[in-house]
């Protein structure tokens, strides 16, 4: 049951989400450019927290503190391959895709920019990134729904389903009543709270060390492994954590929120800005993993499920208020990211499916109508993915992750960097990049090396191959 300090936390959490909605709703919502993108209006700041929140899942809260608690330091690849994928997307992607998605027809999504940038009349490409976006996101949505739901089952003792429920609910609120405004804005605030979170936690739970307790020593003494980060692994095992950076470049919920800046001009703010958020947010969660082990040693603590370090600590060493607090970073983690994925694949539906097959003159007012049912429905359909909470969707996640890396990450790359670059190039990597992965995934390989290594590496080259060998539209 619930402390009624815990539920104010959350209900004033809950309140503020759909404040912000209902804001955004009567700030940018009167046509599909504003709804879909937000007219291209943001602030630096607001970019870069969007762009690290709907990034960071509950997995920067729950999984990597729980890796480090489990293994120790070694696990910290993954944070290090994160940051560094991180700034050179925000080097090589963001400011190119800034300019050239509005100079080639304006494009409010990323198969629409693929289909303007390749002049493809047929629509093949363009159909064949919005289906890969469609069907991963409505996936990977639903995991996240799983972890909001069990969240509220593990750390606040309610059931499964009104977990999902409560999730679910206030999420589609608010993306439906203030689309690309509300999704960026809500992102701003959880990422702030993240990262708060992220600094407050470890720093009580290091203070709360008994007397003559040190973390460095007491790692040690429970496994030498502990404190070193090549321990334990070999060359291919960091190679292989590491690529997860590389996931950056294909990640669709990420990418188009370099789009929607205000200027080019700003983009070097924002990237200062998610750098520095991202060095707290990855470090925190290192140290909660870390220093919750030192914690729970000296004062004789059971964590059956490392995962939960997060939970515990919170509720060892705060007051309710502040746990709710504590525990709204979580979801805030999560809601981050299956916000900006259900606005992503609601704009692939109606941009790329509804407007370019069904209804090619559908009015402005009509397109904003269809984004807001299109963002609903994906929701239901994730609704009833998640309804298992042992559903092996959340085995996906790795998976959709390395999918989306190794299919569009090549093709955004060089679609953006390399002129001679061509439809046929295009088509045929973004197919080997995902084929490479499922091929992969399904021999059983990703235990020797994460599916998107081979992924990416082969749709590069396809695209290279390929291109060379047909030729070049002409671009405008």
């Amino acid at each position: 049951m619930m402390q009624p300090g815990v539920i104010a936390s959350l209900s004033v959490y809950f309140a503020l989400m759909l404040g912000i909605g209902i804001y955004a709703w009567r700030k940018s919502t009167a046509n599909s450019s504003e709804y879909l993108l937000s007219g291209r209006q943001l602030g630096p700041a607001v970019t870069a927290l969007a762009a690290g929140a709907s990034d960071m899942s509950g997995w920067l809260m729950l999984g990597l503190p729980g890796a480090l608690y489990a293994s120790g330091l070694a696990e910290a690849w993954i944070a290090i391959g994160l940051f560094i994928g991180a700034l050179l997307n925000w080097i090589i992607v963001a400011p190119r895709l800034r300019e050239q998605t509005e100079r080639y027809g304006n494009a409010l999504t990323i198969p629409e920019f693929l289909g303007n940038r390749f002049n493809d009349e047929k629509h093949l490409l363009r159909l064949t990134a919005s289906i890969v976006i469609i069907v991963f996101f409505a996936l990977y949505s639903a995991s996240g729904l799983v972890a909001g739901g069990k969240l509220f089952q593990s750390a606040f003792g309610a059931d499964y389903q009104t977990g999902l429920w409560i999730t679910a609910s206030v999420v589609v609120a608010y993306v439906v009543l203030g689309g690309f405004l509300a999704v960026s804005l809500t992102d701003f605030v959880q990422g702030t709270i993240m990262a708060i979170a992220l600094v407050v936690v470890p720093c009580m739970a290091w203070q709360g060390l008994p007397e003559g307790v040190t973390v460095t020593s007491t790692l040690n003494s429970i496994d030498p492994k502990m404190t070193s980060l090549f321990a334990g692994t070999t060359a291919l095992g960091i190679i292989s954590t590491a690529a997860w950076g590389l996931g950056y470049f294909g990640q669709p919920h990420i990418i188009v929120r370099f789009m929607a800046i205000r200027s080019v001009k700003e983009m070097p703010i924002a990237r200062n800005i998610c750098m520095i958020w991202m060095v707290i947010t990855l470090g925190g969660a290192l140290l909660v993993g870390l220093i919750g082990r030192v914690y729970a040693a000296s004062k004789g603590l059971t964590v059956a499920d490392p995962e939960t370090i997060f939970i515990l600590l919170a509720g060892e060493l705060f007051a309710p208020v502040a746990v709710g607090f504590l525990l709204a970073a979580i979801l805030a983690a999560i809601m981050s990211t299956i916000s900006a994925q259900l606005l992503v694949t609601g704009s692939s539906l109606t941009e790329d499916v509804y407007r370019l097959f069904i209804r090619r003159d559908a009015s402005e007012k009509e397109v904003v109508t269809v984004g807001r049912l299109s963002v609903v429905a994906v929701a239901a359909i994730a609704m009833m993915l998640a309804q298992n909470p042992e559903s092996s969707v959340l085995s996906l996640v790795s998976n959709a992750w390395a999918g989306f890396g190794a299919a569009f990450g090549p093709v955004i790359i060089l679609a953006l960097t390399w002129q001679r670059m061509t439809l046929a190039g295009a088509f045929a990597g973004m197919v080997t990049g995902a084929l490479v992965v499922i091929g992969w995934i399904a021999l059983g390989w990703s235990s020797a090396m994460y599916e998107i290594v081979p992924g990416f590496a082969a749709s590069f080259a396809v695209i290279v191959l390929v291109s060379l060998a047909t030729k070049a539209a002409k671009l405008t």
